[in-house]
């Protein structure tokens, strides 16, 4: 039997956009059609794999460099891979993108929730912290977060249900043959 085409459903955003809650449900979706799936959680990544990194704009590339080879080493092997990930600049997202098409399909995901949305959930104070000075570069707030140029699926995480999102991007993965 032939091997599933590995693929990466990168979903970037703002802290408290949303990215978690629709990959757990995407992840659950993926998995109720057939799929074994891996997940790289920004949170857990900065935690397990990139804890001597600062949030330096070179350290933020090398990160969503790091996230980007891990996964297209696991598409290689037919993996479904869900990323969470602020990935906040352009350059580094597309790299990532190339850094997975060695070996699998790139599927990038904006979250696109507004930074008012974001700000009233901050279930982590982080944002009131960097509105009072005690985070330097914040992404949102003291530091950017460059709109991705080539999004493949756009979801409002403000408006409708996590499990709508997550609809929307498994009807992306079948509609471009990832999914039977």
């Amino acid at each position: 039997m032939a091997q599933a085409r590995g693929f990466t459903v990168f979903l970037t955003g703002l802290s408290g956009a949303g990215k978690s809650t629709i990959a757990d449900v995407l992840i659950a979706d993926l998995a109720a059609a057939g799929r074994e799936v891996s997940t790289l959680d920004g949170d857990i990544v900065r935690e397990m794999l990139s804890s001597e990194l600062s949030f330096s704009r070179e350290h933020r590339d090398l990160n969503i460099r790091r996230i980007g080879w891990i996964a297209g080493e696991l598409n290689r092997h037919g993996a479904a891979v869900v990323v969470a990930a602020i990935a906040p600049y352009d350059a580094a997202r597309e790299e990532a993108r190339a850094l997975v098409e060695r070996h699998g399909t790139f599927v990038l995901v904006h979250v696109a929730t507004s930074l008012e949305v974001t700000e009233r959930r901050d279930v982590k104070g982080l944002y009131a912290r960097a509105r009072a000075g005690e985070i330097a570069q914040f992404t949102g707030v003291s530091d950017a977060y460059e709109l991705p140029s080539h999004p493949d699926v756009v979801v409002d995480g403000g408006a409708g249900t996590p499990a709508e999102a997550a609809r929307q991007i498994v009807d992306h993965l079948t509609d471009r043959g990832l999914l039977a």
